[in-house]
């Protein structure tokens, strides 16, 4: 089983072929240990065309060591091209000269040819191409007129070997640009993948944060008021007002819990990678004051406003729900809050006043002013947050961006 899946995963000689064709000779690799083997493979086959007498004579000493000389550049064609050309061609001209077998050293002379011609530039090949054609001519005019017209006969051969390789760097060239593209854009998909990871990440944070932070706040508030009341006055204990202190810290943890089932089953969700489930909204204003009266805060809330986009609802939603969350931790003991929802021409603007001391600077830094911000920053709109002028207490102001306008009617919740 296992042979047959070595088998299976080997590539094929179709596929071995393309792969030596597309990749790059400088680049191959055991590329010396295979020209060695190719230089071998080449002086044997010219060792049995000189041994043949169809085209001249066979070497003697001198032309059988012309002859292997020329063969031992290949070795290096990789490497240095052009001069392993002109080294071939210096060696086999005296070889040719002597009027030794001309098609022995044909092989060799056509290998180093093609190496320059898919290495090297095109118009740099086509200069040595026509100095290789123009020399080897000219020995042979000196030699034998038969054998030089008969060179410029075969010269095709030349002139194809040339422009075969020209055309096999231009298709490596097209091949790796093609790759190069393909890397690019897997590059560019695997940015995108992480920035939206982080973009989700960064989401379920602030979500996870404005929930909790909130939840806890109200459930610590509760506990204390429930606290007091046990211990205010045992002999008379009230039990209604335990009794609805507690109801109040059940009906939060069920709040808190019903909001985190949902941002789990977002980031459980299977379908899209966009799926936001329901988002919050300004409708969900009302019950933030509520939550925040039964922490002990006199809220004012006022929201003058029509249908807005569902992102910049979400967003009001959230800096609103931090802002009292925060007024109710950090204002001091019943604090008078005023919530401020209206639409203006192309903004919502948002403001949560509260009367009390305003986040303690002094404490544990935390992520509640960065959130917000980072909220108003995601839909494109600004947030400032700090002391208020002239009186005390703290303030936060948003403006976001949206085609919202105003109702006719105003939108008001008070409690004293």
């Amino acid at each position: 089983m296992q042979a047959t899946t070595e088998a299976a995963s080997r590539p094929r000689v179709g596929e071995r072929i393309i792969a030596a064709i597309n990749r790059d000779p400088r680049t191959a690799p055991h590329g010396t240990r295979n020209d060695v083997v190719l230089a071998a493979a080449l002086l044997t086959v010219a060792a049995c065309l000189a041994l043949s007498t169809d085209e001249g004579r066979r070497p003697d000493a001198v032309g059988w060591t012309l002859l292997v000389a020329a063969h031992l550049p290949i070795v290096w064609r990789r490497r240095r091209p052009l001069l392993v050309l002109a080294t071939v061609v210096a060696l086999v001209g005296p070889y040719h000269a002597m009027d030794n077998n001309h098609a022995a050293a044909a092989p060799a002379s056509y290998v180093a040819l093609y190496t320059l011609a898919v290495t090297g530039r095109p118009l740099r090949t086509v200069v040595t191409g026509v100095a290789v054609l123009t020399v080897s001519v000219s020995v042979m005019l000196t030699v034998n007129t038969h054998q030089a017209l008969e060179l410029i006969r075969i010269s095709g051969w030349v002139v194809a070997i040339l422009f075969c390789g020209i055309d096999i760097r231009y298709y490596r060239q097209y091949v790796a640009a093609i790759v190069e593209r393909a890397e690019r854009a897997e590059r560019t998909r695997e940015e995108e993948a992480r920035r939206r990871v982080a973009e989700e990440r960064l989401r379920v944070a602030r979500d996870l944060h404005d929930l909790l932070a909130h939840s806890i706040t109200l459930i610590g508030v509760q506990t204390s008021v429930a606290a007091h009341v046990l211990t205010a006055d045992p002999g008379r204990l009230d039990r209604t007002a335990v009794a609805k202190a507690l109801d109040d810290i059940a009906e939060t943890c069920r709040t808190a819990r019903g909001e985190l089932r949902t941002t789990l089953e977002v980031l459980r969700e299977r379908g899209t990678a966009d799926a936001r489930g329901p988002l919050p909204g300004l409708h969900g204003l009302s019950d933030l004051a509520e939550s925040a009266r039964l922490a002990g805060a006199h809220v004012d809330l006022a929201v003058s406003v029509g249908d807005v986009p569902p992102a910049v609802g979400a967003a009001a939603y959230r800096i609103t729900q931090e802002a009292l969350t925060n007024a109710v931790r950090h204002a001091g003991p019943e604090p008078s809050v005023r919530v401020d929802v209206r639409a203006e021409p192309g903004v919502l603007r948002l403001s949560v006043t509260d009367d009390g001391t305003g986040p303690d600077s002094a404490g544990t830094p935390g992520f509640g002013l960065l959130g917000m911000r980072e909220r108003a920053r995601s839909v494109g709109g600004t947030l400032d947050a700090g002391p208020r002028e002239g009186a005390d207490g703290f303030e936060v102001t948003a403006v976001l961006p949206t085609p919202a306008t105003p109702l006719t009617t105003l939108t008001s919740e008070r409690a004293g």
